[in-house]
């Protein structure tokens, strides 16, 4: 769905508030990344109206966040969050406003927001609000508080690494006195709960710009309160001089392994909260990639490792040999192989059995094992006649 066909679809929420006699605007990223031509995610939508007052404009409504002033509308079978306007202080935690104030202007809720580019309104008709000279900041590709940097780090620090990801992100350049603020306030991240930090590496790492926004975390030192990264500065610099545009963000955690060697691969991704399924799986891969094949992959080998498995592997290995990946080849391959499980195997532990007239036992493992291998190699069809005949030859019936 197109940009202007998202706000077009969300104009009537305004245009009701409207003729209930309040002021309402799209804000936030969405105007941000409508102004760049960028795709949009969620369209927000900020009122004079209260809570209750936007409940009393829309029949289906939702308080997913009431206390903080936002109510989710469902108008047409989407949700829309319809938030008032607010100012925040006394912040606690360095992360959360102790005391949230509804107000009916638009400019005190505009001033509340991180950076400039995230400070600006457009009405209905396109009109844009820009009171912080937000444009003016995405000409120059320049991320800038709004209002002095400190302050707002020390409102919310966490704002540090999201100044990181917009770097990554939109590829633009932090204002001097942001950047110069960074260092002095790093310290701050001490507060926030690792489970936010990580989400913000997420979508730094899921950046076209990776490097710029490693670049900020660097020069901010930002580096010293991050799970793992504390003293690793000449790895990440390391880092920079990889193009890491062809990377997933899952295969630039497993370059961030393979950079750092970490003593115990597990612990390291466990102190950045990482879900027990996401830790198991980079895991493995990285004990995959120090045993597996770096450039010449043999069928069993890539039906060993498993096709995504395989894949960030080459990627990674690709991108630290200098060399094209060859991703694709393998996927075409994996496609080819007879069986992509031993679940596919034609025979069983009991037909084996009953072929040998033996009672199970460790054989039964070996015998599976050898007879998968073949087949993966093609040295034998995926049949029972097939594999019975072949055993035979083998002299193992």
């Amino acid at each position: 769905m197109s940009n202007r066909l998202m706000f077009e679809q969300a104009s009537p929420l305004l245009t009701r508030l409207e003729k209930a006699g309040y002021d309402a605007y799209y804000v936030g990223g969405a105007v941000r990344d409508f102004l760049l031509d960028r795709p949009i995610g969620d369209v927000d939508i900020a009122t004079s109206a209260l809570p209750e007052e936007v409940k009393q404009v829309f029949s289906k409504t939702v308080d997913v966040g009431i206390e903080h002033g936002t109510v989710l509308v469902i108008w047409q079978g989407s949700g829309y969050e319809i938030t008032t306007f607010r100012t925040e202080s006394d912040y606690k935690d360095f992360r959360r406003p102790e005391k949230v104030s509804f107000v009916r202007s638009l400019e005190e809720d505009l001033k509340r927001r991180d950076f400039t580019i995230n400070a600006m309104a457009m009405d209905r008709h396109g009109k844009i609000i820009d009171p912080f000279n937000g444009k003016s900041a995405l000409k120059m590709k320049q991320i800038k508080t709004v209002g002095p940097a400190e302050e707002r780090f020390s409102e919310d620090a966490l704002r540090m690494m999201r100044a990181a990801r917009f770097a990554s992100q939109l590829g633009f350049h932090l204002h001097h006195e942001t950047k110069e603020s960074l260092s002095r306030c790093s310290h701050l991240l001490e507060h926030i709960a690792v489970e936010r930090k990580l989400t913000e590496m997420d979508k730094l790492l899921a950046g076209k710009e990776t490097a710029a926004g490693i670049r900020v975390l660097l020069e901010g030192k930002l580096t010293a309160f991050l799970p793992g990264l504390a003293g690793k500065d000449s790895q990440l610099e390391n880092l920079l001089s990889y193009d890491l545009m062809p990377l997933t963000v899952r295969q630039k955690w497993l370059f961030l392994l393979v950079l750092f060697v970490p003593d115990n691969v597990h612990d390291w991704l466990k102190a950045w909260r990482m879900p027990a399924r996401r830790i198991k799986y980079l895991t493995g891969t990285y004990e995959w990639f120090l045993r597996s094949p770096k450039e010449t992959w043999s069928d069993f080998s890539l039906y060993e490792t498993g096709l995504e498995r395989a894949a960030d592997i080459e990627e990674v290995s690709a991108l630290i040999a200098g060399r094209p990946s060859h991703a694709e080849a393998l996927h075409r391959r994996h496609e080819e192989l007879p069986i992509k499980d031993r679940k596919e195997l034609a025979v069983t532990g009991k037909e084996l059995k009953e072929w040998k007239n033996e009672q199970g036992g460790p054989w039964m493992k070996s015998f599976l094992e050898m007879i998968e291998r073949a087949v993966v190699e093609k040295k034998v069809e995926n049949s029972k006649e097939k594999i019975k005949e072949w055993l035979k030859a083998c002299n193992l019936l």
